[in-house]
């Protein structure tokens, strides 16, 4: 049993310090015995801060139990706190473990509180961090808000289920397949991270496999994926004589970007996010190849353009600049806006994407050509799993993809009859 001891007056309590040894002068967590219950101790930290904290024995092992913040809990209530204790312990009961229970209940009441909208947060702020694109944490947080927001914000995450997935995606699952579809795997991904922190224990209303499958129609099978809007391949030479005819950095960065088949922000960029388009640095006008770095590939991965003789002459003739500056600039050498090419094809009166200009190539070698369709994939930039295509990505058939692209732009500009391309096989002879 502890040992009792004098009981201290309040002002003697006040008066109390920490400990200081006498053989080396190192200061000391004290702990002081102030009487009235046995076992009560004031602790006090060289920091000068002062806490209760009654020992005792609990199921044959000394245990000590906190007692609050001195002077918040006055000499009197810690006395009266103690006694609670020693009573509680005398009745079998262990007020430690009482205290960690009542902890994890309010812990758990917490938990299961947390709303959908607080997990979207929580979770879009944990993966911005590691997220390639910096505008993937936007697109989350945009396509959520709109979608799913308005019907299961505000509802904690342990009570969602099927009935509320379906609110969100009955609206918009027919007539916007392809943005319900991502929505979907958002609300899936975000309920699962849930369940891996014990937000929620249920089967995840979200998810596709098993699940959702049996209560909507597969995406495919709605209707095709949707594409950026593209021009037929038979009215690209009448659309090039009219681009030629315009002047302007924007017609010329079109023009380019038709004649290598490349992406609108691998060409100017994207000031959205402060991404430089082409830079002259990248360009090897001996060698006739562009260069394009793996950051701005959308396959993380460094891309070799085989440049044309018109791609050639069409950068001869742009204003030079540093190493660093950019070929397609906008105002003041800065990054052009986001609608700079969209804005120039909506002058021509063409109801089409700059995107859009990559299916035309893609048509054009498919139906007009007889290239093997992985030289015209790989010119895309695609990226394929497949172990054919991976032998063609291997080998970059840059010396195949620039006869691809040099009858891209004899058809673009002239709008002649191509002869069929060689089939190459892997092995370089022709098939």
């Amino acid at each position: 049993m502890p040992i009792k001891v004098r009981e201290l007056s309040a002002t003697e309590v006040r008066r109390l310090t920490h400990s200081i040894s006498k053989t080396t002068g190192k200061e000391y967590n004290g702990l002081h015995s102030v009487g009235g219950v046995a076992g009560l101790l004031l602790q006090v930290t060289p920091s000068g801060a002062k806490s209760w904290v009654y020992r005792t024995r609990i199921a044959g092992q000394r245990r000590s139990v906190g007692l609050g913040g001195f002077p918040d809990v006055t000499l009197a209530q810690a006395r009266d706190k103690a006694r609670v204790v020693r009573d509680k312990i005398a009745e079998g009961i262990d007020p430690i473990e009482e205290r960690q229970a009542v902890r994890r209940e309010l812990l758990a009441a917490r938990l299961s509180t947390k709303t959908f909208a607080d997990a979207m947060a929580d979770y879009i702020g944990m993966k911005s961090t590691e997220w390639k694109n910096p505008r993937q944490a936007q697109q989350w947080t945009n396509s959520l808000t709109t979608y799913a927001l308005p019907h299961i914000g505000k509802i904690p995450v342990r009570d969602i289920e099927l009935g509320h997935i379906k609110a969100v995606l009955d609206p918009i699952w027919q007539t916007k397949t392809e943005t319900a579809n991502r929505v979907r795997s958002r609300m899936e991904t975000i309920l699962g991270w849930c369940a891996t922190h014990d937000y929620r224990s249920n089967e995840n209303p979200a998810k596709w496999k098993g699940y959702l499958d049996k209560v909507y129609p597969a995406p495919g099978k709605i209707k095709k994926r949707g594409h950026h809007a593209a021009l037929a391949v038979d009215a690209i030479p009448e659309f090039m004589t009219d681009l030629q005819k315009r002047t302007g950095t924007a017609a010329r960065a079109l023009e380019f970007l038709i004649l290598t088949a490349a992406r609108t922000n691998e060409v100017i960029g994207d000031k959205r996010i402060g991404k430089l388009g082409i830079t002259w640095q990248e360009i090897d006008l001996k060698a006739k190849v562009w260069t394009v770095p793996a950051g701005r590939m959308k396959s993380g991965k460094q891309h070799k353009v085989p440049l044309t003789e018109a791609a050639v002459d069409l950068l001869k003739n742009m204003k030079p600049g540093a190493p660093d500056a950019m070929v397609f600039a906008g105002g003041n050498g800065a990054i052009p806006s986001n609608n700079f090419l969209s804005a120039l094809l909506k002058r021509m009166d063409q109801p089409v994407t700059a995107h859009g200009f990559r299916s035309t190539f893609k048509d054009w070698a498919r139906e007009r050509t007889a290239y093997a369709d992985e030289v015209s994939e790989l010119a895309l930039a695609h990226v394929n799993s497949d172990a054919t295509r991976a032998a063609y990505a291997r080998s970059g058939l840059i010396d195949k993809r620039r006869q691809l692209m040099q009858d891209w732009e004899q058809y673009c500009y002239h709008g002649k009859a191509q002869e069929a391309g060689e089939v190459v096989s892997i092995g370089g002879g022709a098939a």
